[in-house]
């Protein structure tokens, strides 16, 4: 009876978040489409919309408004907006609705020039980027529900991982970083498993061996079912657990271990009954190279005529507070392996480059390959207080605008760090490094090497403008929130 209650709930929960994402999307369609035409009216513009074309009145205002919203709802369906595929991770949930709304008042203009129907077209140009704006915010402000839920267990699928010890071990850890994705690990299956075993290094207890798993779905209420390796399995073994598995209440993953690989770059095509996945090398277009460099150039001009008042003033405090240069300018290497000089107000003492060595022994932060410190005795009282904000890293957006460095990035190393670079971290390099990243909202200084490379890496790999955004938000909230930083 408690195994069915849960499996009930678990197989609910997509359906329930569906439909409230459904009403607050209802409400907000309705605030922003009758706001701005309550708007549009109250300042007399669409009478002359309504003098030029006989067809259109008040009325047919508030009709037309109507038909609005409910296309509008329509086309966030069709496209599948709300899907559990595409909710609490990533950025396809907001690129659908940006693409669903901006499609649909595409189709109105058209419809609107065949049949002549002079629509109020600033009527339409507000409630467009409204209505575009405040539902991204509606849908950011459930996500953040929905994570709060998944990192207390719930509204997660129940997954149980079957495949050979190391890729289940390596996909439990790569699941277990991103809790907010929704995927709760409750066992294993695998080639020679016994039952009360642990996969190593993880709390996930052994179901079983490989043919156990239909036996383990139902002692896991497990939901989901993630293939991690076929190496060890036995022929049609994945076919013969698809067809096990409950119609639309159960769901089959195939989890390979190519990781840090998504969105364009996958592309799945049958041949001859065989889903081929293709895994494209990482490309910049002309296109998305021009839009990256735009981002950069308007952003950080922005940037440096609105902070130009705390620009001097940070740089009168470092100037007053020691002796030394207000600027420290040090090589680090940027895109295609080249060096450049970044800027950075200093924090530490003039001499603290000589004064590396003696403390290398004292280390209590960082990783094996860059140098931190909890307290390190070089940094200046002004320069505690500019790294605890960031402070200290804004002379770089003249790095940006000088074109040595971009707003988002993977971190710019030292020469010294790139000696010691395997090779494939050097792919780093195909991108200009940045003020911010993935390393830095990921978690900064308490990072593992490890880690940090394929925070890199994964961005290099799967870039994209969308990111770059999200990237820019999640700094700014932690810059409101400061923590340790990574210099």
């Amino acid at each position: 009876m408690e195994a069915t209650r849960v499996r009930t709930a678990t197989s609910r929960w997509r359906e329930r978040y569906a439909r409230q994402l459904r009403v607050s999307d209802l409400l907000v369609l309705v605030w922003a489409v009758y706001g701005t035409q309550m708007i549009w009216f109250g300042a007399g513009n669409a009478q002359l919309s309504i003098r030029e074309d006989s067809r259109l009145s008040e009325i047919s205002y508030w009709l037309f408004s109507a038909g609005l919203v409910v296309a509008w709802m329509w086309a966030l369906t069709l496209i599948d907006s709300r899907s559990y595929r595409v909710i609490g991770t990533g950025t396809t949930e907001y690129v659908r609705v940006i693409h669903a709304s901006v499609g649909l008042f595409g189709l109105v203009a058209i419809l609107a020039f065949l049949t002549r129907i002079d629509v109020a077209r600033g009527y339409l140009l507000i409630a467009l980027p409204l209505g575009i704006l405040v539902l991204v915010l509606e849908r950011w402000l459930w996500r953040q529900w929905l994570i709060a839920k998944r990192s207390a267990g719930e509204y997660s699928a129940r997954v149980l991982l079957v495949g050979s010890r190391d890729s289940v071990a390596q996909i439990a850890r790569e699941l277990g970083r991103s809790p907010s994705a929704g995927y709760r690990v409750v066992g294993a299956c695998v080639p020679t498993g016994k039952i009360a075993d642990l996969i190593e290094g993880t709390d996930i207890p052994i179901m079983g061996n490989v043919n156990a798993v239909e036996r383990a779905i139902l002692a896991t209420d497990a939901d989901t079912v993630a293939v991690t390796s076929t190496d060890d399995l036995p022929p049609n073994k994945v076919k013969q657990i698809s067809w096990s598995l409950e119609a639309g209440r159960q769901h089959l993953v195939l989890a390979p271990s190519i990781t840090d690989i998504a969105g364009p770059r996958i592309h799945s095509r049958p041949v001859a009954g065989l889903p081929l996945i293709h895994v494209e090398t990482p490309r910049f277009s002309a296109g998305q190279r021009f839009a990256k460099r735009f981002m950069d150039v308007v952003a950080s001009s922005l940037g440096v005529v609105l902070t130009s008042p705390l620009l001097l003033a940070l740089a009168l405090a470092v100037k007053l507070s020691s002796p030394g240069p207000v600027l420290f300018k040090q090589v680090r290497v940027g895109l295609r392996g080249r060096e450049f000089r970044m800027l950075k107000f200093r924090t530490m003492v003039a001499n603290a480059e000589d004064l590396l060595e003696s403390l290398e022994g004292e280390r209590d932060a960082g990783n094996e390959v860059l140098f931190k410190m909890k307290n390190d005795p070089r940094v200046t009282r002004v320069g505690r207080f500019m790294r605890r904000f960031s402070l200290d890293e804004l002379p770089q957006l003249f790095n940006v605008i000088a074109g040595s460095m971009s707003l988002v990035g993977p971190r710019p190393p030292l020469f010294s760090e790139v000696a010691r670079y395997a090779d494939h971290v050097h792919r780093r390099f195909l991108v200009k490094p940045g003020i911010t990243g993935a390393w830095q909202v990921g978690g900064r200084s308490s990072l593992s090497w490890e880690d940090s490379v394929r925070l890199d890496l994964s961005y290099v790999e799967n870039w994209s403008l969308i990111g770059d955004f999200v990237i820019l938000l999640k700094t700014a909230r932690a810059a409101l929130a400061p923590g340790s930083t990574a210099h």
